[in-house]
């Protein structure tokens, strides 16, 4: 009970602050905009009709306006639109319990994670259900109120665990579940800034824009991983009901990158991606992220390596990994190629 008024009051901090800005206003103003226009077509009145055009638009971020990354499994998901329009009355049949419908909904579509099924609940019904994704978790994880689910339990009825907490929240900080959904991500944006600007001394401006780059060239590894060299030994962690948990893997000391799993060995991969030049910082945080893996999720037999993904280093962080003997801990550097082609007319 403690901790739960500590973090509504951390959020209500955050919250008041926001409401001051012009993204936050902007954000508010998306709500409207994204409900008027994919409400409908997730009614379950709708969903015999869907097309995959008008599923597709919603995956992409220029158009629902509040979440990047859920277009990754489009291509799973089209490809049987009849079994996507069942999964999908499924998931949006409220005579049936929460728990029941999203663990079913889950498992008769490959790529229908929990944050795609959770933002389309949330947008069908922007009253009654929140968003499981990896900001949220991180968020929650980062306040000390991640629950302690019953063992054994599936992903619905985590989900449902999970949506009785987003809804008391919302109601102690007096706003709708959309809001929340920004305030996670202004709460983890903002931790994962304060260790980039007092660690680097950026400025929050600054801090920012490497944010949000550093985001697009995940995307773009994570899409194109298997044809990399790390997928040939290396794959993204997976969990039931959600088959790209490694991607943005929260924690309570921010998000890592990716988190991979050894193809062949018990062996866990930490992987620190920057868009520019690592400095020796780095090195402090993906040390940071392997000890929660070893505290968390690895078991004592397991081994745990870290790689730091960068264009460049800085002489200290390649001092800094020299120290560290018999380092598990690499690094990589990564190159983007542009090419232009005539077209002929």
């Amino acid at each position: 009970m403690h901790e739960l008024s500590k973090a509504v009051e951390r959020l209500r901090s955050i919250l008041a602050k926001a409401q001051l800005r012009p993204d936050f206003k902007e954000s508010i103003q998306a709500r409207d905009e994204v409900l008027a226009r994919y409400q409908p077509i997730f009614s379950p009145a709708y969903l015999p009709n869907l097309t995959e055009e008008e599923f597709r638009s919603f995956l992409y971020f220029e158009n629902n306006r509040h979440w990047t990354g859920l277009y990754r499994q489009a291509g799973r998901l089209t490809s049987n639109m009849d079994a996507l329009r069942k999964a999908l009355t499924m998931l949006l049949d409220e005579e049936k319990p929460l728990a029941q419908r999203f663990d079913d909904a889950l498992n008769s579509v490959k790529g229908l994670g929990k944050a795609l099924a959770s933002a389309i609940l949330l947008v069908a019904y922007p009253q009654r259900y929140g968003v499981w994704n990896s900001t949220s978790e991180s968020g929650l994880k980062i306040l000390g109120i991640w629950p302690e689910f019953d063992r054994g339990a599936s992903i619905g009825e985590k989900y449902a665990e999970l949506n009785a907490l987003f809804l008391r929240l919302t109601e102690e900080l007096g706003i709708d579940l959309w809001t929340l959904d920004w305030l996670w991500w202004e709460l983890v944006k903002q931790e994962e800034e304060g260790l980039i600007i007092g660690e680097t001394g950026l400025s929050s401006k600054t801090a920012e824009q490497r944010f949000r780059i550093e985001r697009q060239l995940h995307d773009f590894l994570v899409a194109n991983w298997d044809k990399t060299i790390l997928g040939r030994e290396w794959a993204i962690y997976s969990e039931p009901g959600d088959e790209m948990a490694g991607s943005e893997y929260p924690t309570s000391v921010g998000r890592i990158d990716i988190l991979a799993r050894h193809k062949e060995r018990q062996a866990w991969l930490v992987v620190e991606l920057k868009r520019d030049r690592a400095a020796d910082q780095t090195l402090g945080q993906l040390l940071r992220y392997m000890g929660w893996i070893r505290e968390h999720l690895a078991a004592p037999n397991e081994e745990i390596h870290g790689l730091i993904v960068a264009p460049e280093a800085e002489k200290n962080l390649i001092y800094g990994l020299k120290g560290l003997d018999k380092s598990n801990i690499s690094f990589m550097r990564y190159r983007v190629e542009f090419h232009l082609e005539k077209v002929e007319s």
